[in-house]
């Protein structure tokens, strides 16, 4: 197991301000679009909940282990948020994965055998189910969107009174998105990056 010990640069949170978000993106490689979304979900979920503490750069991290911000495959974010070219996990059928048989008749990834992960933020259906939020106000959950997707994975992370500003309420949420200590490692080095490169000020 990682051990808990992590600097505070792991997990930073700030206002959103259009300025910043211009400037962060060209230190960080972070497409605005996605970084803005990255922001406001963390700035909404720590209005509701704010004992979570949770950083953008928490949610930047995980964006970018997991489809490198919605470009996976030579996409990219359209002004409204959305996914170019939508990205599909591979089938949860057991072969170097979990075994999570269809629990959406394929509506959301096209698989009615298997789920498989969908949208920037990699949500299997069964998941997507319980914790996607409307995060445009255009009064429908769409994983596909980033807006939606950043803001259900925020909700998703600080669940069950998560203490993100701790390093062991950290790891647990990170653990609970995914359970690999390799993915924890990962996330954490991008996460401490891009507090770097952008700056923890507020």
């Amino acid at each position: 197991m990682l051990s808990s010990s992590m600097t505070t640069a792991v997990n930073v949170t700030r206002n959103p301000d259009a300025d910043w978000v211009i400037r962060a993106a060209a230190q960080t490689g972070i497409p605005k679009r996605a970084l803005r979304a990255y922001v406001a979900a963390a700035e909404t979920v720590n209005a509701t909940a704010p004992a979570c503490g949770i950083g953008w750069n928490t949610l930047a991290a995980v964006g970018f282990v997991e489809t490198a911000h919605g470009t996976y495959g030579g996409g990219s974010l359209t002004a409204a948020g959305e996914m170019s070219r939508p990205v599909v996990g591979p089938a949860l059928n057991g072969a170097g994965f979990a075994v999570i048989a269809d629990t959406d008749a394929g509506s959301l990834d096209g698989d009615t055998r298997w789920d498989r992960a969908v949208g920037p933020m990699q949500f299997i259906p069964s998941t997507w189910q319980l914790v996607g939020r409307d995060g445009n106000g255009d009064g429908t959950a769409d994983p596909f969107n980033i807006d939606d997707a950043a803001l259900s994975a925020a909700t998703y992370l600080c669940a069950h009174g998560r203490d993100l500003t701790t390093a062991d309420g950290w790891i647990d949420a990170i653990y609970a998105y995914n359970q690999s200590d390799a993915y924890i490692q990962q996330v954490r080095e991008q996460a401490t990056a891009y507090a770097a490169k952008a700056g923890a000020a507020g």
